[in-house]
């Protein structure tokens, strides 16, 4: 009997319970800025909850550019998602270490290139760990998957397109970064960068939809009250953005659980944002 997902978001309890169901696609989508050691491959490679696959948020990227983990093509993610035993039929659960860090980055890709059967695990790593459940260093061997995408391109937006919002305001911007980076209090750990935000946008750290003991999500009704007092409008589309392109997703599937989906990621983030150049940029709590 095949597996279907109860929601967009599983518990560690019905994972647990469905494994070893064949149709079962487990991903580790964790994610570490540069510099930090061990890097996430390395932990996955150590620990990782069995028959868990390791999608690499670096490899799985447009490596015709200069900015880090941009998507891919389609048709490069194709052949990832296939080497990755992925299939358009395929049942998806995707899990980061700290609960919801990069998670959010792994279900946005795979539903921007079409495949909706996807599910994050509510706690990740870290709560799969606090309960005792069984992790492995033994990499699972699967036959490869047959994947075609679909690609959704209203779930991206470029650098010209924020650049154009900045003067209609036709969406609200909301930045997944601290506040510290966010008001320029604290300067940017990519060298070169400036610091500050994008003129006319909010801030509501990532990590401000779960909760800080488990790494659980907040409930969707505390979800979108952190979002409204963050400033956002829900009945008004959204970008998010971020430093890279990750945490804005986490925001993203957090306003997916609130029951927003017309939300779109700038994937250049800060990265491609703060970089030199003739992008304005605002400092402090100004908008």
């Amino acid at each position: 009997m095949s597996v279907s997902l109860p929601g967009s978001l599983v518990s560690t309890d019905w994972l647990a319970a469905h494994l070893d169901q064949p149709d079962l696609v487990i991903l580790d989508g964790s994610f570490k800025l540069p510099g930090v050691t061990p890097i996430a491959a390395e932990d996955f490679a150590t620990r990782h909850i069995p028959n868990a696959r390791f999608f690499d948020i670096d490899k799985i990227a447009d490596h015709e550019t200069s900015l880090p983990h941009m998507l891919p093509s389609p048709e490069a993610f194709e052949h990832y998602a296939a080497d990755l035993g992925i299939s358009n039929d395929s049942v998806v659960v995707v899990y980061d270490t700290p609960g919801l860090m990069s998670a959010g980055r792994v279900w946005w890709t795979l539903r921007t290139f079409g495949h909706d059967k996807v599910a994050v695990l509510d706690g990740g790593l870290r709560k799969w760990l606090a309960q005792g459940r069984p992790v492995t260093e033994t990499v699972a061997t699967f036959p490869k998957g047959v994947f075609q995408a679909r690609f959704h391109a209203e779930a991206v937006r470029s650098k010209t397109q924020v650049l154009d919002n900045i003067e209609s305001r036709a969406e609200q911007v909301i930045d997944a970064r601290s506040a510290a980076r966010f008001t320029a209090a604290e300067k940017e750990a990519r060298p070169g960068l400036r610091s500050g935000h994008i003129p006319g946008s909010i801030n509501l750290p990532f990590n401000a939809l779960t909760n800080p003991e488990t790494g659980e999500l907040l409930d969707a009704s505390s979800i979108a009250k952190a979002f409204e007092q963050a400033g956002l409008d829900l009945s008004k589309p959204v970008t998010a953005s971020c430093g890279s392109g990750v945490t804005a997703a986490a925001l993203a599937f957090g306003l997916h659980l609130a029951g927003k989906d017309d939300v779109a990621i700038y994937d250049g983030a800060w990265t491609e944002w703060g970089q030199p150049g003739d992008t304005p940029v605002v400092t402090g709590e100004e908008k």
